[in-house]
Protein backbone atom coordinates (compact mmCIF):
# COMPACT_ATOMS: atom_id res chain seq x y z
CA UNK A 1 0.00 0.00 0.00
CA UNK A 2 1.80 3.21 -0.91
CA UNK A 3 2.02 5.58 1.28
CA UNK A 4 -0.81 8.93 1.96
CA UNK A 5 1.15 11.99 1.16
CA UNK A 6 0.93 13.12 4.52
CA UNK A 7 3.29 10.37 5.08
CA UNK A 8 5.66 10.87 2.57
CA UNK A 9 5.94 14.66 3.28
CA UNK A 10 6.52 14.17 7.19
CA UNK A 11 9.19 11.59 6.01
CA UNK A 12 10.53 12.87 2.74
CA UNK A 13 8.91 15.73 1.58
CA UNK A 14 12.06 17.38 2.06
CA UNK A 15 14.77 14.79 0.80
CA UNK A 16 12.48 14.72 -2.23
CA UNK A 17 12.81 18.59 -2.64
CA UNK A 18 17.17 18.04 -2.77
CA UNK A 19 16.95 14.95 -4.86
CA UNK A 20 14.80 16.97 -7.95
CA UNK A 21 16.90 19.61 -7.67
CA UNK A 22 19.50 16.71 -9.66
CA UNK A 23 16.81 15.86 -12.43
CA UNK A 24 19.42 16.14 -15.23
CA UNK A 25 22.26 17.07 -13.10
CA UNK A 26 25.45 15.11 -12.31
CA UNK A 27 25.59 13.93 -8.74
CA UNK A 28 29.52 14.27 -8.27
CA UNK A 29 29.41 15.96 -4.77
CA UNK A 30 32.84 15.39 -2.78
CA UNK A 31 33.37 15.86 1.40
CA UNK A 32 35.32 18.53 0.21
CA UNK A 33 33.15 19.77 -2.43
CA UNK A 34 29.42 20.65 -3.18
CA UNK A 35 27.55 19.84 -6.40
CA UNK A 36 26.21 22.05 -9.01
CA UNK A 37 22.94 20.92 -8.15
CA UNK A 38 23.35 21.11 -4.39
CA UNK A 39 24.46 25.03 -4.82
CA UNK A 40 21.17 25.48 -6.53
CA UNK A 41 18.91 23.77 -3.88
CA UNK A 42 20.88 25.55 -1.34
CA UNK A 43 20.92 29.22 -3.07
CA UNK A 44 17.50 29.17 -3.60
CA UNK A 45 16.30 27.30 -0.08
CA UNK A 46 17.89 29.81 1.65
CA UNK A 47 16.59 32.46 0.36
CA UNK A 48 13.15 31.01 0.58
CA UNK A 49 12.98 28.60 2.93
CA UNK A 50 16.09 28.69 5.39
CA UNK A 51 14.63 26.85 7.88
CA UNK A 52 14.04 23.12 5.65
CA UNK A 53 17.86 22.86 5.18
CA UNK A 54 17.59 21.27 8.70
CA UNK A 55 14.92 19.05 7.65
CA UNK A 56 16.82 18.21 4.62
CA UNK A 57 19.51 16.80 6.50
CA UNK A 58 17.40 15.28 8.71
CA UNK A 59 15.79 13.20 6.69
CA UNK A 60 18.85 12.59 4.07
CA UNK A 61 20.77 11.43 6.58
CA UNK A 62 17.58 9.27 8.51
CA UNK A 63 16.95 7.68 4.74
CA UNK A 64 21.06 6.95 5.04
CA UNK A 65 20.62 5.13 8.07
CA UNK A 66 17.85 3.47 6.98
CA UNK A 67 17.01 2.48 3.33
CA UNK A 68 14.25 0.58 1.99
CA UNK A 69 14.24 -2.88 1.04
CA UNK A 70 13.02 -4.08 -2.13
CA UNK A 71 9.65 -5.66 -0.47
CA UNK A 72 8.88 -1.73 0.77
CA UNK A 73 9.92 -0.05 -2.48
CA UNK A 74 7.65 -2.74 -4.32
CA UNK A 75 4.69 -1.65 -2.21
CA UNK A 76 5.39 2.19 -2.64
CA UNK A 77 5.74 2.70 1.25
CA UNK A 78 9.45 4.06 0.88
CA UNK A 79 10.65 6.96 -1.25
CA UNK A 80 12.37 5.61 -4.15
CA UNK A 81 15.90 7.59 -4.81
CA UNK A 82 15.58 8.80 -8.43
CA UNK A 83 18.12 7.30 -10.87
CA UNK A 84 21.57 9.03 -10.19
CA UNK A 85 23.73 7.41 -12.25
CA UNK A 86 25.93 6.04 -9.63
CA UNK A 87 25.72 2.52 -8.47
CA UNK A 88 22.86 1.36 -6.01
CA UNK A 89 25.96 0.86 -3.48
CA UNK A 90 27.38 4.41 -3.43
CA UNK A 91 24.08 5.99 -2.82
CA UNK A 92 24.07 5.84 0.54
CA UNK A 93 27.07 7.20 1.20
CA UNK A 94 26.70 10.15 -1.47
CA UNK A 95 23.65 11.02 0.92
CA UNK A 96 25.58 11.27 4.00
CA UNK A 97 28.03 13.45 1.61
CA UNK A 98 24.86 15.89 1.03
CA UNK A 99 23.60 15.67 4.11
CA UNK A 100 27.41 16.94 5.77
CA UNK A 101 26.99 19.46 3.18
CA UNK A 102 23.77 20.62 4.44
CA UNK A 103 24.73 20.68 8.20
CA UNK A 104 27.99 22.78 7.34
CA UNK A 105 26.26 25.38 5.40
CA UNK A 106 23.87 26.06 8.37
CA UNK A 107 26.48 25.85 10.89
CA UNK A 108 29.06 28.36 9.38
CA UNK A 109 26.48 29.75 7.70
CA UNK A 110 28.00 28.71 4.50
CA UNK A 111 25.57 30.62 1.85
CA UNK A 112 26.61 30.43 -2.40
CA UNK A 113 26.01 33.99 -3.11
CA UNK A 114 23.03 35.54 -5.69
CA UNK A 115 23.52 34.44 -9.08
CA UNK A 116 21.17 33.90 -11.88
CA UNK A 117 19.46 30.12 -11.77
CA UNK A 118 21.76 27.70 -12.75
CA UNK A 119 19.98 24.34 -13.16
CA UNK A 120 16.48 23.73 -14.74
CA UNK A 121 15.12 22.84 -11.29
CA UNK A 122 16.38 26.38 -9.80
CA UNK A 123 14.80 28.09 -12.53
CA UNK A 124 11.56 26.53 -11.85
CA UNK A 125 11.94 26.98 -8.45
CA UNK A 126 12.46 30.45 -8.57
CA UNK A 127 10.17 31.52 -11.35
CA UNK A 128 6.84 29.24 -11.26
CA UNK A 129 4.28 31.62 -12.20
CA UNK A 130 6.79 32.31 -15.44
CA UNK A 131 7.03 28.67 -15.81
CA UNK A 132 2.95 28.42 -15.83
CA UNK A 133 2.30 30.84 -18.71
CA UNK A 134 5.34 30.15 -20.68
CA UNK A 135 4.92 26.00 -20.48
CA UNK A 136 1.11 25.99 -20.50
CA UNK A 137 0.38 29.05 -23.06
CA UNK A 138 3.58 29.24 -25.20
CA UNK A 139 4.03 25.29 -26.02
CA UNK A 140 4.49 24.16 -29.21
CA UNK A 141 0.64 23.44 -29.88
CA UNK A 142 0.26 27.55 -29.23
CA UNK A 143 -0.30 27.89 -33.09
CA UNK A 144 -3.12 25.35 -32.56
CA UNK A 145 -4.92 26.88 -29.83
CA UNK A 146 -4.26 31.24 -30.82
CA UNK A 147 -4.18 33.13 -33.43
CA UNK A 148 -1.25 34.60 -31.68
CA UNK A 149 1.04 35.60 -29.02
CA UNK A 150 -1.55 38.49 -28.00
CA UNK A 151 -4.74 36.15 -27.79
CA UNK A 152 -3.05 33.52 -25.88
CA UNK A 153 -1.57 36.55 -23.08
CA UNK A 154 -5.25 37.60 -23.29
CA UNK A 155 -6.43 34.24 -22.35
CA UNK A 156 -4.13 33.66 -19.56
CA UNK A 157 -4.78 37.08 -18.12
CA UNK A 158 -8.60 36.35 -18.49
CA UNK A 159 -8.21 32.78 -16.72
CA UNK A 160 -6.09 33.10 -14.10
CA UNK A 161 -6.27 34.53 -10.77
CA UNK A 162 -5.09 38.15 -10.25
CA UNK A 163 -2.98 37.43 -7.96
CA UNK A 164 -0.98 34.88 -9.75
CA UNK A 165 -0.61 37.54 -12.49
CA UNK A 166 0.77 40.06 -9.95
CA UNK A 167 2.77 37.83 -8.90
CA UNK A 168 4.03 36.66 -12.10
CA UNK A 169 4.64 40.29 -13.33
CA UNK A 170 6.74 40.23 -9.96
CA UNK A 171 8.73 37.29 -11.33
CA UNK A 172 9.03 39.33 -14.84
CA UNK A 173 10.72 42.05 -13.41
CA UNK A 174 12.99 40.04 -11.02
CA UNK A 175 13.69 37.70 -14.28
CA UNK A 176 14.82 41.46 -15.73
CA UNK A 177 16.72 42.83 -13.27
CA UNK A 178 19.40 40.00 -13.69
CA UNK A 179 22.38 40.50 -15.28
CA UNK A 180 21.37 38.54 -18.60
CA UNK A 181 22.05 38.93 -21.93
CA UNK A 182 19.71 38.21 -24.98
CA UNK A 183 21.05 35.14 -25.27
CA UNK A 184 20.49 34.30 -21.38
CA UNK A 185 16.86 35.17 -21.70
CA UNK A 186 16.45 32.47 -24.47
CA UNK A 187 18.12 30.09 -22.48
CA UNK A 188 15.69 31.26 -19.48
CA UNK A 189 12.99 31.34 -21.83
CA UNK A 190 13.42 27.86 -22.70
CA UNK A 191 14.34 26.22 -19.40
CA UNK A 192 10.08 27.91 -17.84
CA UNK A 193 8.80 25.64 -20.87
CA UNK A 194 8.68 28.64 -23.95
CA UNK A 195 8.68 26.29 -27.39
CA UNK A 196 8.32 29.10 -29.65
CA UNK A 197 9.69 32.30 -30.48
CA UNK A 198 8.84 35.95 -29.20
CA UNK A 199 6.31 37.53 -31.55
CA UNK A 200 8.46 39.54 -34.22
CA UNK A 201 10.03 42.47 -33.69
CA UNK A 202 10.48 41.33 -29.92
CA UNK A 203 13.62 39.93 -28.52
CA UNK A 204 12.95 37.74 -25.79
CA UNK A 205 14.10 40.41 -23.66
CA UNK A 206 11.96 43.11 -24.73
CA UNK A 207 9.50 40.60 -24.61
CA UNK A 208 9.51 39.73 -21.53
CA UNK A 209 9.46 43.89 -20.42
CA UNK A 210 6.23 44.18 -23.00
CA UNK A 211 4.79 41.45 -20.87
CA UNK A 212 4.74 43.27 -17.74
CA UNK A 213 3.80 46.15 -19.27
CA UNK A 214 0.56 44.48 -20.74
CA UNK A 215 -0.69 42.17 -17.53
CA UNK A 216 -0.52 45.69 -15.66
CA UNK A 217 -2.61 47.48 -17.89
CA UNK A 218 -6.04 48.11 -16.72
Amino acid sequence: MSMKPLEHDRRYGELDQVMRAYLGQPADDTPERRSRALDAYLRHTWHTRPWAIAEAERQLREYSRNPPGRIRLGLGEFYAVPDTGMPQAAIRDWLVVLADHLKQSVEEGDVPPPASPQTHWEWHARFPETAQLLGGWFSQDVVDEFPDHEAAVANYAATTDPQLIARLVGELHELLALPLDEADYALAAAELGMEVAPPPPFSYGAWFQSLTTTLTAP
